[in-house]
């Protein structure tokens, strides 16, 4: 009997066995194959025939960061053990830029003028060290280093070449763990450097924008130290509180003026203020006052010009400043004539009138006649600030205040309330008379005939083109083009300041006021 063949049997079968063949084959050669419904299957190749997953290298960590100080030089993150600094072409951070060398003191630079080296500590821990290799001098925070010595480095230090003031770096370790200690949301955009200053409530910090590496000022206020000092002096809590502080501080962020310190963010977390400031790397008028022995009555003329506009723009904007004093004027850099900011010029609002006035804390040089008188009653007028205005003027020309705790006939209280001051002859001696009635006007015990800062800058002593057009240059130097100067404009006067033996035997330079020591008057 024969076997019936099925029609197509013999077609199927070998669709079969090609169909198996190619998934043998494809299973082998990792291609793709067809499924009995047409599915595109892939296949992959056993995982032992391909290559490893390759390691991502890690980028190595700087152990340290120089923030640049001084313009034309730039920031460099430390990786390595040694950095050499100087002209020489062979070192690692090399001075010789053009915009470095258009400086005058590019002269000053060594070739190979200091080191900074990383070695190995005890156990797993590094040190760093500056090495100063300059006949010019390597300064660390202010101490000279001295040619073939060093010092360690340590985080926030300050490093300056050739001259003490010329300071071009801050050292940053980043094996610290110091900016844990910050408010995450701060943290995440700056980084927090050395201390600049610090007072009752809180205390000013350098830091650097991460996003531009651009220095700013931070002032840290703690609210318990603040709501503390408020308490104590008995002010009411609502003008004390943290919201209404908040509410201030955006006020005073709308204040726009080329003399007046600019608020540019501010971070308010559970138990601070971080405010970020426009930093003023000149630092205090009342340093430069105390390190010159006074001022030389043109520098000072320039920079009173620009007290005065930024006096006169808080009281159109209805802000009395009420703690005006060289302390809180700063200086934009150590040049002899520079732009100056005022500073701390919130504190009447954001501590509340009747507070500020009740707290004559120290020696209180700077305060106005009717203060003293009112005792801390409050409604003072704008006039309080002109008549501090008149006691920075004094400090600048004659080196010395005007009001002392050391007089041995009138107590301060009185000579204040009197307006008892003189002019020394060996300190006054090249001041001019216009300058001495200028003090005289802002000097006036009464306040109804006291000058405003718009008499002060219609005044005689204010009418100096050359000045105003120097302190535009100053003031507006980044938005409008730059005027020149007259060939008779000169950055000081001949006038020269008698030598300290030729000055009153007891005459003593002015004191911060937070120290309450002034000079005695002859």
């Amino acid at each position: 009997m024969s076997k019936e063949r099925v029609p197509g049997a013999s077609q199927h079968q070998s669709q079969s066995q090609s169909q198996s063949q190619s998934a043998s084959s494809s299973s082998a050669t990792g291609s793709s194959s067809l499924s009995s419904a047409g599915t595109v299957i892939l296949d992959s190749l056993p995982s032992q025939d391909l290559a490893p997953i390759p390691e991502v290298e890690e980028s190595p960590k700087p152990w340290g960061r120089l923030w640049a100080l001084e313009k034309g030089f730039w920031n460099l993150d430390c990786l390595d053990n040694e950095y050499w600094f100087g002209r020489d072409k062979s070192c690692h951070y090399c001075f010789d830029r053009p915009v470095l060398k258009r400086k005058e003191s590019f002269k000053s630079y060594s070739k190979k003028h200091c080191r900074i080296i990383r070695e190995k500590g005890p156990g797993n821990t590094f040190v760093v060290f500056i090495e100063d290799h300059s006949s010019n001098g390597t300064f660390l925070n202010g101490q000279i280093i001295g040619k073939d010595r060093k010092l360690p480095l340590y985080n926030n230090a300050e490093i300056a070449i050739s001259q003490e003031l010329h300071k071009v770096f801050v050292f940053s370790d980043l094996t610290t763990d110091d900016q844990l200690n910050l408010p995450k949301g701060f943290r995440d955009k700056y980084i927090i450097s050395k201390t600049l200053g610090s007072g009752v409530c809180g205390e000013v910090k350098m830091a650097f924008e991460k996003a531009t590496c651009k220095k700013v000022a931070v002032k840290i206020v703690h609210k318990p130290k603040f709501a503390q000092l408020t308490s104590e002096r008995g002010d009411a809590a609502a003008k004390c509180s943290a919201s209404n502080v908040a509410t201030e501080i955006e006020i005073l962020k709308k204040l726009d003026h080329p003399c007046i310190i600019k608020i540019e963010e501010v971070f308010d977390f559970e138990d601070s203020f971080y405010i970020v400031l426009d930093l003023m790397e000149g630092g205090e008028l009342f340093d430069r006052v105390v390190r010159s022995k006074g001022l030389e009555e043109q520098t000072t003329k320039l920079l009173f010009y620009q007290m005065l506009l930024a006096v006169q723009y808080l009281h159109d904007n209805n802000i009395t400043h009420r703690d005006l004093k060289p302390e809180n004027v700063l200086l934009e850099n150590n040049d002899e004539n520079c732009l100056i900011k005022i500073t701390d010029f919130g504190l009447s609002k954001i501590l509340g009138e009747t507070s500020l006035m009740k707290t004559l804390c120290g020696t209180p040089t700077y305060l106005a006649p009717e203060v003293l008188l009112g005792a801390g009653a409050g409604g003072y007028s704008k006039a309080v600030d002109c008549w501090s205005l008149g006691v920075i003027l004094f400090i600048c020309l004659g080196g010395y205040p005007p009001f002392s705790d050391q007089i041995k006939d009138m107590n301060l209280r009185d000579q204040i309330i009197k307006g008892h001051y003189k002019f020394v002859l060996p300190y006054w001696i090249n001041v001019s008379e216009t300058a001495k009635d200028m003090v005289r006007q802002l000097l006036n015990v009464d306040p109804n005939k006291r000058f405003t800062t718009k008499d002060a800058l219609n005044h005689p002593w204010m009418q100096d083109e050359d000045m105003k057009r120097k302190a535009k240059q100053l003031m507006y130097a980044r938005t409008e083009l730059m005027l020149p100067l007259s060939t008779n404009d000169q950055s000081s006067t001949n006038r020269k300041r008698p030598h300290e033996e030729d000055c009153p035997s007891n005459a003593k330079r002015p004191m911060r006021s937070s120290q309450s020591k002034t000079v005695t008057q002859e």
